[in-house]
């Protein structure tokens, strides 16, 4: 009987023994086949890149002649696009999740924000686009400018933000929180002296994440009509303007009447890789460097 009993354990070890490296096999698969494509893609984009990114290509405006065509303004529309939406995403990301973590009370209404935010993360980008275009471009009257864009763009990715942070600030140790009340601090000094510092790496994860997906997004703004066109520079959040992904995106749909477009939109992919990886670097180092402090 017992013999039984080892044979039938050993059968099942060795079921599940296998059963374990299929899924191992093909979790590694799935992952090979992932890195397999992100290289042929980043390949393909730096060899038609190759001879057109120079400083005539970084500082000349938009031109219809291939041969002369930069994207400065797509640069600087870009610089403007993050400065309106990396201060209104944490402004009302964060204190949106502060509120809801330490302020709103347990109930429905809490769980029905809870909810309704966290289905925000899901809607398609296109619908934020509408609502910019309703809202801001012809309700307000602003037209296609930056802050019209900016806002949208912020809409966007809120959700990531306001999730991102309440996580953060729901893993601060409750007992911090009663050591501050026990030394006579009040709520919002417990919040910014307590809560705050010691969620900000968390926080900053979510902000880098939401800015990276903005800095990415081209729907949201071909519908409320941002130009690819020979516009002059932005110099303010008022004044039109496009962007890194407009400009690949118009450019990739005239390569297919011009075969040189697709070596411009090529370049244009890799300066934006470039200004992700600077953002992104920049964002990690300082996380890193509070989560070390905190």
């Amino acid at each position: 009987m017992k013999h039984v009993d080892a044979a039938q354990v050993q059968k099942k070890m060795g079921s599940r023994l296998l059963t374990n490296n299929l899924a191992k096999g093909l979790f590694f698969l799935a992952t090979l086949f992932g890195l397999v494509v992100l290289i042929i893609l980043i390949y393909r984009v730096v060899s038609q890149s190759l001879g057109w990114i120079d400083a005539d290509f970084l500082m000349n405006k938009l031109s219809t002649d291939p041969e002369r065509a930069g994207i400065m303004g797509a640069i600087l529309g870009t610089l403007w696009l993050m400065l309106v939406v990396a201060p209104v995403t944490m402004l009302l990301g964060v204190g949106t999740a502060i509120y809801l973590e330490e302020y709103a009370k347990k109930g429905w209404l809490q769980s029905f924000i809870q909810t309704n935010i966290s289905n925000l993360a899901g809607v398609p980008s296109v619908v934020f686009g509408i609502l910019g275009l309703t809202v801001f471009v012809r309700a307000l009257d602003l037209g296609s400018v930056v802050l019209a864009g900016g806002l949208t763009m912020a809409l966007l990715v809120l959700p990531v933000v306001v999730v991102a942070s309440q996580e953060a600030i729901r893993a601060v140790p409750q007992f911090l929180r009663e050591a501050s009340y026990g030394m006579g601090a009040t709520k919002w000094q417990t919040v910014k002296n307590v809560v705050l510092p010691a969620s900000i790496p968390g926080i900053l994860t979510g902000v880098i994440l939401a800015l990276s997906r903005a800095i990415g997004e081209t729907a949201p703004l071909v519908v409320i009509g941002i130009p690819a066109l020979l516009i002059p520079l932005p110099d303010g959040i008022f004044d039109r303007f496009t962007i890194l992904p407009v400009q690949i995106y118009y450019w990739t749909i005239d390569s297919a009447l011009v075969d040189e477009y697709a070596n411009l939109a090529a370049a244009t992919i890799v300066i934006l890789l470039i200004v992700l990886f600077a953002m992104n670097s920049i964002a990690i180092i300082i996380r890193n460097k509070f989560q070390n402090r905190f």
